[in-house]
């Protein structure tokens, strides 16, 4: 395998730094633009009798009372020494409530990722295998299974989910609604999360596998006698799974978007139940924090594929083993293994 060029790593992880400095100010400026603040959402109630100075000592407790530009420059040093701050609905530290509910909603999001690259994988395979176009009946099976992720990714994960209790749990009975076992209760949350990301990615790897298909290593293969299995398995699908492999990168910041949707809809503890108590209560601390710990996830992906990519595909390396750019990749090249048949 090919070695990394620290160069090229460099600029990523330079790339990928830059990208959570703006996401954390972005985030920082959109809530401090918001109207009035979370110390007068949560103290402001007149029902609770506080004082104008009260209130005023309790803002001042808090930080609220300092110039914007100080209250930024204090929350990205304490974010940056890793001290998240205080809940002002709970008073709880941010990285504790954090820590409750990341695990969780990580664990659906990766189950959600791996379960949608199978799902998308089936679909593919049976839509694109040369050795099913020959027997009787599948050309309408090929023509459905291409048909399908279109479908699929027009479907909302809270539909998707309100469907799937309804049938699986209240018609069938075969997922129980109470009292289910840790992994029972992750079946019908990962499915529902799988079906709208495996569409794109069947479509991505469809499209990849006919391109592939199509080019002149591929004949040249086929014409010296390698079997259809043979050719997807070892040449095409090689091939074709590394546009796949970027796009599940791409994927996952929409997985832990729609796991906060899916934990809403199955009412699980995690990211998704968290976010929407701050949002309720105008919690910015909290609200701060699930900004950046997402960005920083979504980040972190996308820099392994694209340190990988260079690796993978010897088409991305220049002279001397160095990564290109993606979009300066020469076109494909004949990567006919020695051990084809001859």
């Amino acid at each position: 395998m090919a070695s990394l060029d620290p160069r090229f790593a460099l600029r990523r992880t330079g790339g990928a730094l830059l990208v959570l400095v703006l996401a954390f100010t972005a985030a920082y400026v959109l809530l401090a633009a918001l109207p009035g603040d979370a110390v007068m959402a949560r103290y402001g109630n007149p029902d609770l009798g506080l004082t104008p100075e009260q209130l005023a000592e309790i803002r001042a407790a808090y930080g609220a009372d300092r110039p914007q530009i100080l209250q930024f420059l204090d929350t990205a040093g304490s974010f940056l020494r890793g001290d998240l701050g205080y809940s002002v609905s709970s008073g709880a530290a941010v990285t504790a409530l954090l820590g409750e509910a990341l695990p969780s909603t990580l664990a659906l999001a990766g189950s959600g990722l791996v379960a949608a690259v199978l799902l998308a994988v089936l679909i593919a395979v049976g839509a694109t295998h040369p050795g099913l176009q020959d027997l009787p009946g599948t050309r309408v099976l090929r023509g459905l299974l291409r048909g399908l992720p279109p479908l699929m990714v027009s479907l909302p994960v809270f539909w998707i989910g309100i469907v799937l209790i309804q049938v699986m749990s209240f018609q069938l009975g075969v997922v129980p609604v109470l009292n289910a076992s840790p992994m029972q209760a992750l079946i019908l949350p990962v499915a529902t999360l799988a079906i709208p990301i495996a569409a794109p990615l069947a479509q991505v790897l469809i499209r990849s596998i006919d391109e592939v298909s199509a080019q002149p290593f591929v004949t040249v293969a086929r014409a010296r006698g390698a079997s259809a299995s043979w050719l997807l398995g070892r040449t095409v699908a090689r091939n074709a799974l590394l546009p796949t492999l970027t796009m599940a990168g791409l994927l996952f910041g929409e997985l832990v978007g729609g796991a906060v949707v899916t934990e809403a809809v199955f009412g699980r503890l995690g990211i998704g139940q968290l976010t929407a108590q701050a949002v309720t209560a105008r919690d910015t601390p909290v609200l701060l924090a699930v900004v950046v710990i997402s960005t920083l996830v979504f980040v972190l992906v996308n820099l392994v594929v694209d340190l990988l990519y260079p690796v993978l595909d010897a088409r991305l390396r220049g002279p001397g083993g160095r990564p290109r750019t993606r979009s300066a990749a020469p076109a494909l090249q004949d990567p006919v293994d020695e051990g084809a048949p001859a």
